[in-house]
């Protein structure tokens, strides 16, 4: 009588090896007990008492084959990559569950359940760091340019995580090296190799140097929470990343560096005065002081000729903690008169539809792509002009100083100009609207009709049929910040 099985699988995350051995024996009805599990290259003995046989041949074992949930398989693919060595038996312990009753996975109270996917979310955290931490240099071998990085992940992610990295640098050379294995990419094909050391990864590059002045350049005192910072980028992985090595100078000198700059900006001429309504209902002292310094800055903005025309600079508006950031085209002719961004007829129906939508405009940040009005005389009345690309981008370092102040949950791009500014392209609004969508600098977006769209409709059953998928957007929009922030 068989008293044990081993199972060997080839490699420690080898998902395959252990579906095909688990599913035979549950189906054969062996015990988790009656197993044991191994690794090749590791020890495997459990139980120190001699090596149990294997598990007889599929073919060998009782028929009857069965199916089980798809939230499993996406739980088994990720636990078994944790470094518990425990994973296989508890995984399999939970195949022979499912068998018994597929409604086992709804059971969130099974301990059993609630240890897998706690292993499971470790791996995707770990997955997140591997993704947002590795740092290439650049090195030179027999065959040119290659970009290598080190990397020491808490759980076996390596081959799971090779993908991503293999589309985001399809025409990179490549190579990744960990402790336990490394990873190579040569253009066209993915290979193996042995665990690596620190010391077989490149110390640096020049490149650095250039990335290092433009982080010290970007890098935003105001918004710097240290205990989130090592929370989300815990020190084991600052070796690896040239910018963390200018974290605590540029704290130590943020407080003369605003006082600095506030001080400049004061001393600026501005051309037309400062509106009196500004709205700071979140964000600290040196947040608040930082965005006021860059308001002043921004009203007395010469980047474009726009200006010259314009009656003043139409700064954003709205709490500096605010989750849902929305950015217009352009100031209207009362937003110009004002110096308010939407408070004229597109700011009505944007105002309805908000409230329409559950969503209270003074929780939101409110601005513009372009932040001076375009227009052209007819008599007396001032017509309003599309912007052109290069006014766009001229006022787009606007808009990204408003937003790395801000740091939205979401942000959200009334129409084709302001979708423009955000991806830093022209895009179609009907191909990106409807879902979320991801920003260059990895941030989430989304994308709909700008409310003056709504009032250029001649038909007014158009208007009302818009006007309702308008609403619907934002109730999506206030739905997915919601769930962003949370």
């Amino acid at each position: 009588m068989i008293d044990a099985f081993r199972v060997s699988l080839s490699a420690p995350d080898d998902f395959e090896g252990w579906r095909d051995a688990a599913r035979g024996l549950a189906e054969a009805g062996v015990p988790p007990s009656a197993i044991v599990w191994e690794v090749e290259g590791e020890d495997g003995d459990l139980f120190g008492q001699g090596a149990p046989p294997p598990p007889p041949a599929r073919a060998a074992l009782a028929a009857g084959s069965f199916a089980v949930p798809r939230d499993f398989i996406s739980l088994a693919k990720a636990a078994i990559c944790h470094r518990d060595p425990e994973r296989f038996a508890l995984l399999y312990a939970m195949l022979l569950k499912l068998r018994a009753n597929r409604r086992a996975m709804e059971d969130r109270a099974d301990p059993l359940l609630d240890r897998l996917e706690g292993m499971a979310k470790e791996v995707r955290r770990d997955a997140h760091k591997m993704h947002a931490f590795v740092r290439f240099r650049e090195v030179e071998d027999g065959d040119g340019t290659r970009f290598v990085a080190w990397f020491e992940p808490d759980n076996h992610i390596v081959r799971r995580e090779a993908g991503f990295f293999v589309r985001r640098f399809t025409t990179m050379r490549w190579s990744i090296l960990t402790p336990e294995l490394s990873i190579h990419w040569d253009g066209e094909t993915l290979r193996e190799g042995p665990g690596a050391t620190r010391a077989e990864a490149p110390a640096g590059d020049p490149v650095e140097e250039t990335w290092k002045t433009y982080y010290a350049s970007i890098f935003n005192p105001a918004r710097v929470k240290v205990k989130a910072m090592l929370k989300e980028m815990p020190k084991k992985y600052w070796a690896n990343m040239p910018e963390t090595a200018l974290v605590a100078p540029l704290l130590a000198g943020a407080r003369a560096r605003e006082i600095e700059m506030i001080e400049r900006s004061q001393s600026m001429p501005s051309r037309v005065p400062t509106p009196d309504f500004v709205p700071m209902a979140g964000g600290g002292g040196n947040l608040a002081a930082s965005w006021a310094a860059l308001k002043t800055e921004a009203l007395g903005c010469t980047r474009c000729d726009l200006h010259c025309h314009a009656t003043q600079t139409v700064f954003g508006e709205g709490p500096l903690d605010a989750r849902i950031l929305f950015v217009g085209e352009q100031p209207g002719d009362q937003e110009d008169l004002a110096g308010r961004p939407f408070v004229g007829p597109a700011g009505e129906v944007f105002n309805a539809a908000l409230a329409e939508a559950g969503i209270a405009r003074e929780t939101t940040y409110v601005t513009n792509a372009v932040k001076h009005f375009k227009f052209v005389l007819r008599g007396k009345r001032r017509i309003h002009q599309s912007p052109g690309a290069d006014e766009i981008e001229a006022c787009r370092w606007w808009v990204d100083r408003e937003r790395g102040l801000i740091v939205p949950a979401l942000t959200v791009a009334l129409g084709g100009t302001a979708a423009r500014s955000l991806f830093g392209k022209a895009v179609t609004i009907g191909k990106l609207r409807g879902e979320a969508q991801r920003l260059p600098d990895g941030s989430e977006a989304w994308v709909t009709v700008h409310p003056s769209f709504l009032l250029r409709l001649p038909d007014e059953a158009a208007r009302k049929a818009e006007r309702v998928k308008f609403v619907d957007d934002l109730k999506r929009i206030r739905d997915w910040a919601e769930a962003l922030a949370a």
